[in-house]
């Protein structure tokens, strides 16, 4: 608090300058003493001013800021921070006199850390102010702001790579990581730092964009984003831009002289200039001829010439009338054929009934004869539909094999499940050229043969499934498709920076098969599904084994052969080609986290002293719990309690684990430390599908089978899962059959109606319905908004039947949990009278 001016004051403050000149004189010549005790008369009115006041500091880690305050003339000087006095003993004091004026000068320093600051995080600035008094009052400092310097290591925006013509303006994006205090930023072309003085035709904007004025050859390069502040430098990812010249046309040559056929011809070149660096060829003819004038033409002798070229003419006419009517005939036969096949009034009967149930009419089951090219070494099959001669050949729907030999060395397609040998077909196809990356894990690989009825491949217990519409496969055509979760370790996609692995890895293929339309690959991810804390992108692999990005999550364009459907724990991707996918997210800042799943598994019998209990933290996917539930039946593992889930947030912060409150009577811990921890980059990029840490613990008597105690799993200063743990460890009370792997006894490949919970005839019906724009919205966006898929209007529109895309969507969605009746509610809602499809009869068919 300031002190009050009196006469006890002013005595005391005298009687201390008194000292201060005997002490000054007793130390100086004569001169001299004359000089520091004549002390200006009005030195007793004077207030404090500052000489140096604090000034705004940055906490660079963890390194503290000294503040620094000295005021002249003052008797005192004390720090407040915050509104909250320093304590006196954390100032430094040095007191000295000025020589010019013999006035007192006191310096005080103090030193501010990042706990305190971090104390009021969020709530206010951090700030501090000195006070000094002197005999006459106080003065107030300017107010210092400390603040922790810290700069993200992701990009908001960063440069996009580019192909551009010569001339043309270029625009490079870029808005630099978060940071305090805010990053510079400086581009670099090649490594080379860039300077608009030295080269005008840069200009880089305030908001930090590059703008090349006009491109030139030597322009093209790498173009680098750097930010740096006084914590760290961060590179952009780097973006190509190439400068292209598109070629010019030279000049037409003269005309030729006439020729025996009477005409005449000129060329010119694409020369001036030449196309360079991918640049365009030129557009337009580079021979052009005409006929000459009859004074110029040569005379010619008709005759045998003529004859010829008429018998040519009308040998041609009757070759295209031919042709014409082969192409007829094949059209009909082909078209009666087909319509045969899915004109099946079975189909209609079995109505909108459950997956499993056969229809009803199985014997006006249609088949396809085919004979699939097997041996091919290409990319796609091509397999043909061939002739039937008898037509009498036609036998039942089965769950049999989905080619049965016939004596004429055909094959029939069957309606149902395929169960041919898993092991014989990877072994097969691996042997093609196209293969040769296939895994031979066949407990993780689905296969089956398909036509224009579609189909679909699962893989139990993965949540990893391939629908394949109707009319996905070209008539004509019949592709045997394989699907496949890929094993981290085996196929190797490279990370970079904050990127981190949201999928499984999963194959179909053959890659090469052509398509109708897009089939839908279904797989876990293990991301909060929020994209405004994630830059997701899916990744493709190429021919040559590289990984591509194919697609920008919540950036799709509907132009393109990709398209996700993102729900909470899913992904549904629409695709024209299939290959190898993956997603992988970037987190664009400290709030995106990952779900990880925590399992504890112990040993099912114990019969020594000691006693191990294992805890998994993985990605939250089906396919790698999967895969930690197989390898622990083989440990002969039991699990011991629920699995837990716990958001893994990009923090830095590594995940720890720790035991408490064990009966010190009977039990005791073999860990040295207080906790066992993860590192987080283990978690977050590193190469394993899942990590575990085992707690050893020792009973102190055989006797003893009750643990009681409390497992938990936290990321530092972040969220934590706890177990409570209460169980006999001689009895193995928890099967690994148990409801917490839910064993999937569906068939892995269905083909044809049976794969659908909507019948094809009723499925054709809906579409032609509700394709149609209706003036009152009773169309195909109707449906689309009462199955809560409104956000997909433009990417449905774009396609030639919306309600086909969107009913396809529904089958992936709800192939197990479908409710066939809560979809026909949805029609009747629609209005229209074309809903009571769904209760066709045996006569209206």
């Amino acid at each position: 608090m300031p002190l009050r001016r009196g006469p006890f004051v002013r005595c005391w403050f005298s009687a201390a300058l008194l000292l201060l000149g005997l002490a000054a004189f007793s130390s100086t010549s004569g001169s001299e003493h004359a000089a520091t005790a004549a002390l200006p008369a009005a030195f007793s009115d004077l207030l404090p001013h500052f000489l140096v006041e604090p000034e705004d500091e940055y906490i660079v880690k963890n390194k503290p800021v000294t503040l620094t305050c000295r005021s002249t003339p003052a008797t005192q000087i004390y720090f407040k921070c915050n509104s909250e006095w320093v304590n006196q003993n954390d100032h430094v004091i040095e007191r000295t006199v000025d020589p010019a004026t013999a006035l007192p000068v006191m310096q005080v320093t103090i030193e501010v850390t990042r706990q305190q600051v971090e104390k009021v995080f969020g709530l206010n600035e951090y700030w501090c102010q000195c006070v000094a008094w002197s005999t006459t009052g106080t003065q107030k400092s300017q107010k210092a702001y400390i603040r922790i310097a810290y700069l993200r290591k992701n990009f908001e925006e960063e440069p996009q790579s580019k192909e551009v013509a010569l001339d043309q303006e270029v625009l490079l994006r870029c808005h630099p990581p978060e940071g305090v205090p805010q990053a510079e930023v400086e581009w670099q072309r090649n490594e080379d730092v860039l300077d608009p003085v030295n080269d005008p035709n840069f200009f880089i904007t305030p908001d930090h964009n590059l703008i090349i004025k006009k491109a030139r050859l030597v322009d093209t390069g790498n173009y680098t984003c750097l930010a740096k502040n006084i914590v760290a430098r961060r590179k952009s990812n780097s973006a190509t831009v190439l400068v292209y010249v598109d070629g010019g046309w030279s000049e037409w040559s003269k005309w030729s002289a006439c020729g025996a056929d009477c005409s005449m011809w000129r060329s010119r070149e694409c020369s001036q200039p030449s196309p360079g660096t991918g640049g365009k060829d030129c557009q337009g003819l580079d021979l052009q001829s005409i006929n000459c004038t009859s004074e110029q033409c040569p005379q010619t002798v008709s005759g045998a010439e003529d004859v010829a070229l008429y018998v040519g003419m009308v040998a041609v006419a009757l070759c295209l009338t031919l042709l014409l009517i082969v192409v007829v005939l094949v059209y009909r036969r082909k078209k009666e054929g087909l319509d045969a096949d899915v004109a099946d009034s079975s189909i209609l009967t079995t109505g909108f009934q459950p997956m499993g149930i056969k229809p009803s009419k199985p014997e006006n089951s249609h088949l396809l004869t085919i004979q699939p090219d097997l041996t091919t070494t290409t990319t796609s099959y091509q397999g043909t539909l061939r002739s039937r001669h008898d037509t009498t050949g036609k036998f039942s729907m089965s769950n049999g094999p989905l080619l049965d030999p016939l004596p004429n060395g055909s094959h029939t397609l069957h309606n149902g499940k395929l169960n041919s040998d898993p092991a014989e077909f990877v072994s097969r196809l691996s042997t093609q050229t196209y293969f040769k990356t296939l895994p031979r894990d066949v407990a993780n690989t689905s296969y089956g043969t398909f036509n224009f009825l579609g189909g679909r491949l699962t893989i139990p217990n993965t949540g990893i499934s391939l629908l394949i519409p109707p009319e996905a496969i070209p008539r004509g055509k019949i592709y045997e498709i394989y699907l496949t979760v890929q094993r981290k370790e085996d196929l190797r996609l490279p990370l970079a920076g904050c990127q981190t692995l949201l999928s499984p890895i999963v194959s179909c293929g053959p890659p090469g098969v052509v398509l109708s339309r897009p089939v839908i690959l279904s797989m876990d991810h293990c991301f909060d599904a929020c994209l405004d804390n994630w830059a997701v992108r899916l990744k493709k692999q190429n021919y040559e084994g590289a990984w591509e990005d194919v697609l920008l999550m919540g950036e799709e364009l509907v132009s393109e052969p990709y398209y996700c459907q993102l729900e909470a724990e899913t992904c549904r991707l629409f695709t024209e080609q299939l290959g190898t996918f993956a997603l992988v997210g970037e987190s664009l800042h400290m709030g995106a986290a990952k779900r990880l799943r925590l399992v504890l598994f112990s040993d099912a019998y114990c019969s020594t002293l000691e006693y191990n209990i294992r805890v998994y933290c993985m990605d939250d996917t089906q396919d790698v719990f999967k895969e930690v539930m197989q390898m622990e039946r083989q440990l002969g593992g039991r699990l011991i309690d629920e699995p837990h889930v716990l958001l893994f947030k990009d923090s830095y912060h590594n995940l720890r684990l720790s035991i408490h409150d064990m009966p010190q009577a009977h039990w005791r811990s073999k860990l040295l430390a207080g906790y066992q921890e993860i590192p987080f980059y283990h978690i977050w990029n590193g190469s394993q599908r899942y990590l575990h840490c085992t707690f050893t613990l020792e009973r102190l008597s055989l006797s003893t089978c009750e643990l009681t105690c409390q497992l938990c799993v936290w990321q530092v200063e972040g969220e934590g899962q706890s177990f409570a743990l209460d169980f006999n460890i001689a009895k193995d009370t928890r099967s690994l059959d148990s409801e917490f792997l839910l064993m999937d006894s569906n068939a892995t490949a269905l083909a044809g109606p049976s794969a659908f919970q909507i019948p094809y005839l009723i499925r054709q019906k809906i579409c032609s319905s509700l394709d149609a724009s209706c003036p009152n919205g009773a169309d195909w966006r109707m449906l689309a908004q009462r199955l809560k898929l409104e956000r997909h209007m433009s990417f449905f529109a774009s396609k030639a039947s919306p309600t086909s895309v969107i009913l396809d969507l529904w089958e992936a969605q709800h192939f197990h949990s479908g409710n066939i009746n809560q979809l026909a509610t949805v029609m009747a809602d629609i209005g229209k009278q074309e809903a009571m499809i769904f209760l066709v009869s045996d006569g209206e068919c």
